[in-house]
């Protein structure tokens, strides 16, 4: 029994030269239009995953990184302490 690879794919080798000798531009039609038609398939959404229908969420993990200049002292907070005695009206009335 003879396992050479050009030995047993001979008879392939020359099945296929003949259909290409004989039809050669058939199948090259073929090929063209099957492309063309697998082309707008995959741009009008062929190759994307069916979603189930329900509550789903896209959760897109993310790092952020950030600088903080340094050798700076954060702004200074100011707090007062001034609460204006208001009437009904939303008068400021001084107090006594």
């Amino acid at each position: 029994m003879n396992l050479n690879p050009a030995a047993v794919l001979n008879p392939v080798f020359k099945f296929l030269d003949a259909l290409i000798s004989n039809y050669g531009v058939y199948l090259y039609l073929v090929f063209v239009w099957l492309s063309l038609a697998v082309i707008v398939w995959i741009l009008s959404g062929g190759l994307r995953r069916k979603r189930p229908q329900g509550n789903s969420a896209t959760v897109i993990p993310g790092i952020i990184f950030t600088t903080r200049p340094s050798n700076q002292s954060p702004p200074p907070i100011v707090i007062t302490d001034a609460d204006p005695v208001q009437n009904d009206d939303n008068e400021i009335m001084d107090e006594p």
